[in-house]
């Protein structure tokens, strides 16, 4: 098989009742915030799925045979690498995962989103990789509108290790980490800003911008 020119990494959490989307609830129940988050990954592989000449990788903490929905998680990764999140911080997480991908498909450039923005789609992935392979270019950096980001694009996929000690989850998360890929002598252009799924009304803004979704009927079924 020829490797392709980029590696899809989507960075994800098993999503077990209790264990993801906690901010949801109330007024989710913990099975309710787990169904929504299923939701979301399975939206997330089916856009990345639909990228040309590229190859998805699930970079994953935790079982898929203890997640909501797990039969059909397990069909949507049935033809990707499912490579296992190493690290004690995200950071960490984030730079071994680049790491790995680097390992596991030589010569490929990385874009990483997570599971948070079920809106994303084909078009806009595509999109991103459009501006990464810009001569003079890097990396690509998407922000979110909390302050953090949403996608990390690497034509080395070993420069993530710059954003190892980044701290995360702030309101200036995003910037520090194109601070951090600038003082490693890169290049760094940006993306569109999105909103990522952290509260419930995080959720119903993006649902109501993805209609016929799988997210957006797994908000719906808590109206």
């Amino acid at each position: 098989m020829t490797t392709p020119k980029t590696a899809l990494l989507v960075l994800a959490k098993s999503p077990r009742p209790g264990m993801v989307k906690t901010r949801l609830c109330p007024p989710a129940t913990p099975e309710q915030a787990a169904r929504i988050a299923a939701a979301a990954l399975l939206d997330t592989l089916s856009a990345l799925r639909a990228v040309p000449d590229a190859q998805p990788v699930v970079v994953l903490s935790g079982d898929l045979d203890d997640a909501v929905d797990r039969d059909e998680l397990r069909r949507a990764v049935r033809d990707f690498p499912v490579i296992a999140q190493r690290g004690d911080t995200l950071g960490e997480r984030i730079s071994a995962a680049h790491r790995d991908v680097a390992e596991l498909l030589p010569g490929a450039a990385s874009i990483q989103v997570g599971m948070d923005t079920p809106q994303i789609s084909a078009e806009l992935i595509a999109d991103c990789r459009r501006a990464l392979r810009e001569p003079g270019t890097d990396a690509l950096l998407g922000a979110a509108a909390d302050g953090g980001w949403w996608v990390l694009g690497l034509r080395d996929p070993t420069s993530a290790s710059a954003i190892t000690d980044v701290p995360t989850s702030r309101a200036d998360t995003g910037d520090r980490t194109a601070d951090a890929l600038r003082a490693r002598g890169l290049r760094v252009v940006g993306a569109p800003l999105l909103t990522d799924v952290d509260t419930m009304d995080d959720a119903r803004l993006v649902a109501a911008t993805v209609p016929g979704s799988r997210f957006h009927a797994a908000v719906e079924d808590l109206t």
